[in-house]
């Protein structure tokens, strides 16, 4: 389970770091920390109060890394591991002004990326007696993306394109604009033919166009599971299916009994809901 690169990491910290303190990353700005003598030390706790599956850990070590260097972390637990209510994740000890200027920065971080790890294991537990993959998406929060879909994996769910860099997903409107199925998916065989097709379908019939066009993966929007159904009959394994819209806890289930390869959730990463983290500090 590979992160996001060290340089990416301390780029988001430091943004968001420079967003608490006036556009500067600079410790000193923070003039509530101030009102405590620098020569304080401290120690320090984050614990969960609900369970979850844990996220961020590179993204707490940066934050207060930026702020003071020497501000020590030791770590009980790791991205991917899954724990229960009131668990100690981390023990920190520091300078007081430090630790507290770092806090929130670091909260943000663990409580966000845990909370998209937590959703994307439920979903992924659904799916755990079947073939079928949960995939996020491209909706993720603005600067987080890189960072969110880190935190899929660690729920156990499987990375979707990227961006638009990465993958050909060819869709309503671009259908249109290229004059079709076939059109479009030649167009992309031809300016990247290393790249992999996906071409999302509203019905049967365009199901029928993209297998003709030999797109590699086909998404079915917004599909009845009848109708679903009736696609893995006539795709015969010739491409790989997509499933998305409408996805929910309580209909992935169902889903996964009806042969199709992914199902992909929009919810994973913009719907999240951050998880409740408490940070406690002892002076020394």
């Amino acid at each position: 389970m590979t992160s996001p690169d060290m340089l990416a990491i301390r780029e988001q910290v430091s943004a968001a770091l420079k967003e608490d303190l006036g556009g500067e990353l600079n410790a000193s700005l923070d003039i509530t920390a101030n009102l405590i003598d620098s020569k304080v030390n401290a120690s320090a706790t984050i614990i969960t109060r609900e369970p979850c599956v844990i996220c961020g850990v590179a993204w707490v070590n940066q934050a207060f890394a930026l702020i003071d260097d020497s501000i020590s972390l030791t770590w009980h637990v790791k991205d991917g591991d899954k724990v229960e209510a009131n668990t100690t994740l981390v023990s920190l000890t520091g300078a007081a002004q430090g630790i507290l200027t770092a806090e929130r920065t670091a909260l943000n971080f663990l409580q966000t990326l845990s909370g998209t790890a937590t959703v994307t294991a439920s979903y992924a537990a659904l799916l755990a007696n079947s073939n079928t993959k949960i995939l996020d998406t491209r909706k993720t929060l603005p600067g987080l993306r890189l960072a969110q879909k880190y935190a899929v994996r660690c729920g156990g769910g499987q990375n979707h394109r990227v961006g638009l860099f990465d993958a050909f997903l060819i869709k309503e409107n671009h259908i249109f604009s290229c004059g079709g199925i076939e059109n479009a998916v030649k167009r992309a065989r031809e300016t990247m033919p290393d790249k992999p097709v996906e071409v999302e379908v509203e019905n049967l019939d365009e199901l029928q166009q993209a297998l003709l066009a030999g797109a590699d993966i086909v998404m079915l929007d917004n599909f009845s599971n009848e109708q679903i159904q009736q696609a893995v009959a006539l795709n015969k394994g010739q491409c790989k299916l997509e499933v998305s819209g409408n996805i929910t806890e309580e209909r992935l289930t169902s889903l996964s009994k009806l042969g199709v390869d992914y199902i992909s959730s929009g919810a994973l990463t913009k719907h999240v809901q951050a998880i409740d983290l408490s940070l406690r500090i002892t002076l020394e």
